[in-house]
């Protein structure tokens, strides 16, 4: 039996969000959004909340191109690591991504073990087709040029690894 529940978010939930993601931020594990781009993308995520209704992780799926998508700011309240949080938000993530139609989820991360035992892989240097490289260079999303491992944000991205998943 689980103590918490994983839904849509509601724009209600920002505040939240960035609560349960500022701890990531200020360590450097995750990249800070800006509020106006978290209500602007809220119907990306999920977030996960306890008994009591708070929320207490919170995860994105982004859709980067026609069969691939990128998981983003995946994070947990601390008290609440270890206990499956993490795992059911990923879960209903990629349940998201498999009713869209992708295949494939990629993710930019420092927490490799994690995403590691839920079937993600080392992306390495696989890239995409051509055609598709040339439509995707194009555009001004942070998460395209991390997963095209492009130069503008190596500052950024530094010590995380680039991994991918087939659904």
């Amino acid at each position: 039996m689980t103590d918490f529940t994983v839904r849509r978010a509601r724009t209600s939930d920002v505040p939240r969000i960035i609560d349960v993601v500022e701890p990531f931020v200020s360590r450097r594990i995750l990249l800070g959004k800006e509020r106006v781009d978290l209500y602007g993308a809220i119907q990306e995520f999920r977030v996960a909340e306890d008994a009591e209704g708070r929320v207490i992780g919170a995860g994105a799926l982004h859709v980067i191109w026609e069969d691939l998508g990128e998981v983003r700011t995946l994070a947990v309240a601390e008290e609440w690591l270890g206990r499956g949080v993490g795992r059911a938000l990923l879960d209903a993530l990629e349940h998201d991504a498999r009713e869209l139609g992708l295949s494939r989820l990629f993710c930019l991360t420092f927490e490799v073990g994690f995403f590691g035992r839920n079937g993600f892989e080392d992306m390495g240097e696989e890239t995409v087709d051509p055609e598709v490289y040339a439509e995707l260079v194009r555009s001004h999303d942070e998460g395209v040029a991390e997963f095209l491992d492009l130069a503008r944000v190596k500052q950024n991205t530094l010590g995380n690894t680039r991994m991918l998943k087939r659904l």
